[in-house]
């Protein structure tokens, strides 16, 4: 039973490492459509205006 224990802990313990690697390093870039522009502070796309 210990062992089954200690496995879990290990399991449990390198899995939010594990899924920061998949990420890491990574730019996604959001597109618009022509005549709109990505505003960054609200995540959206907006319509140009002027």
């Amino acid at each position: 039973m210990k062992i089954k224990t200690l496995l879990a802990i290990a399991a449990l313990a390198v899995a939010p490492v594990a899924g920061f690697a998949q990420c890491s390093g990574e730019r996604h870039v959001m597109s618009c459509a022509d005549g709109i522009i990505y505003d960054a502070e609200s995540g959206t796309c907006k319509t140009v205006t002027g």
